[in-house]
C-alpha cells in the first residue's frame, strides 16, 4: 500500500515543489490550496510526468487553512494520511511596530500558526492510525531569529516553531514524527510579491546581488529526505540557507 501525504498551500511554490518531489518518491499526494485553477494544473503536471503510474497518484482538496469549516473538509475527502506537510502561510508587509498594521498580523497569525494547529489536530488522528505517521512544519529562520520591520512574520513563525516542539512532546509516545524545516531565504515568484503586496520592484529588491539564493526544489529535498528516513529517526530540524547568508540581517551580495 503506497503512503499518502497532505500538502498545504500546495498550489505554489515550496508547497508545489514539495508535492512534484514527493510524488516521485512514490507517495500518493493530496494538493491541498485555496487556489484550484492552480491546483489543477499542478495534478495534470505530475500525472503527465509519470504516464506509467508507478509514482504516486495525485487528488486535489480546495482548502482555506484560515477556515474550520474547509478544513473539517479536507479531513472529510481524505481517506489516510501517513505525512502531513503544513506549507501554508506567509509574510503580509514589512512595517515597524510602531506602523504596524493590525488586520496583516492578523492575517500572519491565522495562516501561520492557527492554520497550523487546524490541519494538524483534523488529520492527527489518521497520522496516528497509520502507525508511521509524520507531521512537517514549514516555518523560517525568522522562527529563530528576529529583523527590523519583521517583527508580525517572526512573531508568527517563532509561535509556528513552539507548536512544532510542543508537538514533539505531546506525540513522544505514538507512532508519529515531528519535524520542522527552518528556510532562509528562498527566491519563489510570490512569496516576497505577497508581503510587498504586489509591488514587483520592492519585491525583486529582495533577492538583488544574491547569487545562488535556495530554489523551492531545495526545500523539497529537504522534506523528502526527512520523511524517507526509517521510522524510528525523527528529524527534529532542519535549518537552511544559501551559502550567501549567514543570519536573517547578514547576506552576502555582489
Amino acid at each position: 500500500m503506497r503512503k499518502t501525504a497532505v500538502v498545504t498551500g500546495a498550489s505554489s511554490g515550496i508547497g508545489a515543489a514539495t508535492a512534484r518531489r514527493l510524488a516521485a518518491e512514490g507517495f500518493d499526494v493530496v494538493l491541498a490550496a485555496r487556489r484550484r485553477d492552480r491546483l489543477d494544473e499542478l495534478a495534470a503536471e505530475i500525472e503527465a510526468a509519470d504516464p506509467s503510474g508507478r509514482r504516486g497518484g495525485v487528488a486535489v482538496v480546495t482548502l482555506d487553512v484560515t477556515s474550520a469549516e474547509s478544513v473539517a473538509a479536507l479531513a472529510a475527502a481524505v481517506r489516510q494520511c501517513h505525512v502531513l506537510v503544513n506549507n501554508a502561510g506567509g509574510a503580509f508587509g514589512l512595517d515597524p511596530v510602531s506602523s504596524a498594521d493590525p488586520d496583516d498580523w492578523q492575517r500572519m497569525y491565522d495562516t501561520n500558526v492557527l492554520g497550523l494547529m487546524r490541519t494538524t489536530k483534523a488529520l492527527l488522528p489518521m497520522l496516528v492510525e497509520s502507525g508511521a505517521g509524520h507531521i512537517v512544519n514549514i516555518t523560517s529562520l525568522a522562527a529563530h531569529a528576529v529583523y527590523e520591520g519583521g517583527a508580525g512574520y517572526t512573531a508568527a513563525k517563532h509561535a509556528a516553531a513552539a507548536v512544532n516542539g510542543t508537538l514533539r512532546l505531546e506525540l513522544y509516545d505514538q507512532p508519529v514524527r515531528v519535524t520542522e524545516v527552518a528556510p532562509g531565504m528562498v527566491a519563489t515568484a510570490e512569496f516576497s510579491l505577497v508581503r510587498f503586496k504586489g509591488d514587483a520592484e520592492k519585491a525583486a529588491k529582495t533577492y538583488e546581488g544574491v547569487a545562488e539564493p535556495l530554489s523551492a526544489e531545495d526545500i523539497a529535498d529537504c522534506v523528502a529526505w526527512a520523511v524517507t528516513r526509517p521510522a524510528h529517526v525523527n528529524i527534529d530540524r532542519i535549518d537552511v540557507q544559501p551559502r550567501a547568508q549567514a543570519a536573517a540581517h547578514k547576506v552576502h551580495r555582489v
